[in-house]
């Protein structure tokens, strides 16, 4: 079993940066030897989008959505069990619950209860 635990999100002036970080804890096996972790984030009334993260299958992959793909980084501290998203020059539109997403090896799928970040004047 693995839990994760988002942190870092809150309120920011467009234009802002935000930097939101994942714990992953639990099995220590499938949290090395993941198939994806990444992020997702909804809005109300829309399915969850992926956004950013790591697909390790064929050497691995960095995967962004087009939205965000210039102003967002996805990054990882593989010691630390830990994945981040440094969010910059934020827009309304990003305004959503982010969530942290992990597929293990097995093919079961863990979220984290998310973490709201709103983008206002």
């Amino acid at each position: 079993q693995v839990q994760l635990v988002e942190s870092g999100g809150g309120p920011v002036q467009p234009g802002g940066s935000l930097k939101l970080s994942c714990v992953g804890s639990g099995n220590t096996f499938t949290l090395k030897a993941y198939n994806f972790m990444g992020w997702y984030r909804q809005t109300p009334g829309s399915e969850r989008e992926l956004i950013a993260g790591f697909f390790t299958a064929n050497g691995g992959t960095t995967h962004y959505h087009d939205s965000i793909k210039d102003r967002f980084t996805v990054s990882r501290d593989g010691a630390r069990n830990t994945i981040y998203l440094q969010m910059n020059d934020l827009k309304s539109e990003d305004t959503a619950v982010y969530f942290c997403n992990l597929i293990a090896a097995n093919k079961a799928e863990y979220w984290g209860r998310g973490t709201q970040v709103t983008v206002s004047s």
